[in-house]
């Protein structure tokens, strides 16, 4: 069935049973197939965008205000948007926020990021949370002539994100050094002169504040690609090692991943993983994991720690989970969702390796989770 179309629609979204949205395009024009998830954040839009995790996914932010704050660079999680697309409920307005740069129509059309305006993303977040993540095509045509039966067919030609490894298309090509800090007032972002710990990240699709994190908790942090081997890593000499966050299955993913990082727990050297890189963890303990209905997507996340018994607010972005009716006797579970009670967090009960679901970088999202990097600095001894 359709929606009520807006006078002279530019864009529509059509989900893989037929459905179909019509709205105001902005952005590139042109098609594109996905996932389609929703974001419940109030703030973070160009985070969220160009977050790696999204790759292969149509990002619906619940929010209305989108758009009113600007692009600037610095915001930038990576060097380009990396989701596929945007649907959101009001037109982005003029930027109101004096570190803007750009605009965000602008900003998404040199880069090639469609998008969408005009939706009712109530009724839309509901059909997500009651029917799961659907597959789409969302199209923007400035002269609003579409093929909805074409539209139709790709979005159920569209491949899904289970048993995908999309890692490798977002890792770095080659190792570089990251030394830059979290953002600090007047000066932006300052530099690491004095690291205490040398630590090797594997590059999932890491997120830029993440590893600003690391070098704000005192590390010298070299990135390696997701493909590295556990020899790769060791060459390094580390005192620790952190596995990333990214998107697309961790079972795929975990196929060259996995083996790397038993050769690492192997060696004895403490861990630290983050979402696609706590999943993958888990999978290299012996644990399995499993695609949500939905996902967890935003920066409003109820979680308790169960070692203290605190509740965080944190920032979430997956759509699979560590099943935590799988892990070894020799793994606790240390984090859960206080939304559906799913594994948010483990730890090893005799030795310094720990992984969590949500994202303590804070980019966009609380800062209750800040101390995690602080925990695996203090692991790290040379």
């Amino acid at each position: 069935m359709a929606d009520i179309s807006p006078s002279h629609p530019t864009a529509c979204l059509v989900l893989a049973d037929g459905t179909v949205f019509y709205g105001r395009g902005f952005g590139a024009t042109g098609d594109t197939t996905a996932e389609l998830c929703f974001n419940t954040a109030m703030t973070g839009y160009q985070e969220i965008m160009t977050d790696p995790s999204y790759a292969g996914q149509v990002v619906t932010f619940t929010f209305p205000h989108i758009g009113n704050t600007g692009v600037n660079p610095e915001d930038d999680e990576t060097a380009d948007p990396v989701a596929a697309g945007m649907v959101v409920k009001w037109n982005p307005t003029e930027p109101s926020n004096w570190r803007a740069t750009d605009r965000l129509g602008e900003w998404l059309a040199r880069r090639g990021r469609i998008a969408i305006g005009g939706i009712d993303t109530r009724r839309l977040t509901r059909a997500i949370r009651h029917q799961g993540a659907p597959h789409v095509a969302l199209a923007h045509n400035p002269d609003g002539n579409f093929d909805i039966d074409a539209l139709v067919a790709k979005a159920r030609g569209f491949a899904g994100l289970e048993g995908r490894d999309l890692a490798r298309d977002v890792t770095c090509a080659q190792s570089y050094r990251w030394d830059e800090m979290r953002w600090a007032w007047p000066d932006g972002y300052p530099r690491q002169t004095d690291a205490k710990h040398r630590v090797v990240a594997i590059d999932y699709g890491a997120k830029r504040n993440i590893l600003r994190c690391l070098a704000s908790a005192g590390c010298d942090v070299t990135v390696l690609p997701a493909t590295a081997t556990a020899e790769d890593v060791l060459a390094h000499d580390p005192d620790g090692v952190f596995l990333s966050n990214g998107p697309g299955d961790p079972a795929a993913t975990g196929v060259y991943a996995v083996p790397a990082i038993r050769g690492i727990l192997d060696a004895g050297k403490p861990m630290f993983g983050i979402c696609l890189g706590h999943q993958m963890l888990a999978l290299a303990l012996g644990a399995k994991t499993v695609k949500m209905n939905h996902g967890h997507h935003g920066a409003n996340h109820p979680v308790k720690d169960m070692e203290t018994g605190k509740v965080e607010i944190t920032s979430m972005n997956h759509g699979f989970a560590v099943d935590s009716q799988s892990l070894p006797s020799d793994v606790m579970e240390t984090h859960v969702s206080l939304f559906d009670g799913s594994n948010c967090g483990i730890r090893m009960k005799d030795g310094p390796v720990f992984s969590v679901q949500h994202h303590p970088e804070a980019s966009p999202g609380p800062q209750d989770s800040f101390y995690l990097f602080e925990r695996f600095a203090a692991s790290l001894s040379r």
